[in-house]
């Protein structure tokens, strides 16, 4: 146990020390918001990586999907990074950020304003930033703090407050630089961490063929090319986690920071092997929970017999995975949240800076102003996802579908749309973005929690679909 605190102690002491160091490179807001402009393929592939899978991907996804699917969830694993990963880097790669450097833009926003020339598309999406990534935030925040409140015995709320003083602390100090040079730590981290979990649990079964026929007595599905819950489930996750990332700012900030073509090739194929490694980890792992938990020797997984999902992953890791190597664990899950949630916080500050302050308050700010008000704006964010975290509502993995399914259907069509053709039109746009989510929200009102993946996905295509249909009777 006191190996664990020396570790987080010395982690803690990491962060300031990188955070300080961002900061004297961080001089305009330029520098927060995007390194300059001149972040490499190593930092950058790092970065991207340890935004897209964070502590809810192995405490909440991992386990339900797991447990509901059994195998056929390292499908999601393949998805995401065939399309998630390769697919967003190969196709848009180049194209963003020769868009974001033809309008002078740092924001998502910006660019949809600029390539439709709507002020309207800047501020809606913006508004839409700012309300759905709260929960998103405050997810990772819970789902790290189950974490630490299951293996360190430590109190929830202690550990929400650790988290946003430390991620507070490196990112308004350093920005998008403090986050690129301490994400590729965080990514060493995890790269180690979910070897030690994958071997650790091999270990423990028995050996792969052994753990495979004991999955199998259980349920022959959960070893089937599709798990139980059919089909239609699976495909809504797959397009939910995998088809999302092409218009989820977060991820894409990373294009409009990147320092040229050459490091595009190198990031595409850099973070597509470590998204494989990741995510085919969690998920596997995640399959086994049936395996090695059960209510009679893990009764604080499950409640009257029923699994808890947002559990048996913290629970299957204490199973596992050999005590003296549990610090590398939790520093993997803790490194996996803490670069979600600055890349979460960035976004959401810089949207609130410079597309609704200097957008619509004061456009004459100068950029003193604007690189104080989005470090401001950061603690005033973090403060807001806490206090929802605080609050612990619903379930982890519900919040998370949610957001990422009400985010990409405002942003996909209008973003994809505008970037591959330039026919589509203003209104096209605005009626993709609003209908989009219009549906996905109503959707998810009518079909309820279970079908949560389900709503997002339909949203996405809606969004999708709308732009070029109603770009047809809109002004060219």
């Amino acid at each position: 146990m006191i190996a664990r605190y020396i570790a987080v102690f010395l982690y803690a002491a990491m962060v300031i020390t990188v955070g300080i160091k961002g900061s004297r490179k961080t001089k305009s807001f330029d520098d927060f918001a995007l390194g300059g402009g001149k972040v490499g393929p190593w930092m950058t592939a790092f970065s991207y990586g340890t935004a897209y899978f964070s502590a809810v991907l192995f405490i909440g996804f991992a386990g339900k999907i797991g447990w509901a699917f059994g195998l056929s969830g390292l499908w999601i694993a393949l998805s995401n990074t065939i399309i998630g990963v390769f697919g967003v880097w190969f196709l848009l790669g180049n194209k963003i950020k020769q868009e974001a450097t033809s309008y002078n833009v740092h924001t998502m926003p910006e660019l949809l304003e600029a390539r439709y020339k709507s002020p309207f598309m800047k501020i809606f999406t913006s508004a839409a930033i700012f309300i759905f990534f709260i929960p998103y935030t405050a997810a990772v925040f819970m789902g790290l703090s189950y974490l630490f409140e299951f293996t360190f015995n430590m109190p929830y709320t202690y550990v929400l407050l650790f988290m946003g003083i430390f991620t507070g602390i490196y990112l308004v100090l350093g920005g998008y630089k403090s986050m690129a040079m301490i994400d590729v730590i965080f990514g060493m981290i995890m790269t180690v961490g979910v070897v030690i979990l994958l071997v650790s649990t091999i270990q423990k079964g028995g050996g792969l063929p052994n753990i495979i026929t004991a999955l199998k007595a259980i349920n022959p599905k959960l070893t089937a090319p599709v798990g139980p819950p059919g089909i239609i489930p699976l495909l809504s996750l797959i397009m939910l986690t995998s088809i999302a990332p092409f218009a989820m700012p977060q991820l894409l900030q990373k294009f409009y920071a990147i320092k040229d073509e050459r490091s595009v090739k190198i990031v595409m194929f850099a973070s597509s092997i470590f998204a494989l490694l990741v995510a085919g980890i969690a998920y596997f792992t995640g399959a086994l929970t049936r395996v090695f938990l059960s209510p009679e020797s893990n009764p604080a997984a499950f409640n009257n017999g029923k699994p808890i999902f947002d559990a048996l992953m913290p629970e299957m890791l204490l199973t596992v995975v050999p005590s003296v190597l549990t610090v590398v664990i939790l520093l993997l899950i803790l490194a996996a949240s803490m670069s979600t949630l600055a890349s979460l916080v960035l976004i959401s500050s810089t949207s609130i800076t410079k597309d609704i302050y200097k957008g619509f308050i004061n456009k004459n700010a100068n950029d003193k102003q604007l690189t104080s008000l989005v470090r401001v704006g950061s603690i005033f964010f973090i403060l807001l996802s806490m206090i929802l975290a605080f609050l612990k509502p619903a379930v982890i993995v519900t919040i998370l579908s949610i957001s990422w399914g009400a985010i990409a259907s405002v942003f996909l069509g209008p973003f994809i749309w505008g970037i591959f053709n330039k026919k589509v039109t203003r209104f096209g746009a605005i009626a993709g973005s609003v209908g989009g989510l219009g549906i996905c929200l109503i959707l998810f009102v009518v079909w309820g929690a279970r079908m949560v993946p389900q709503a997002g996905s339909v949203g996405m295509i809606a969004s999708l679909v709308l732009v070029p249909v109603f770009s047809l009777f809109g002004k060219k």
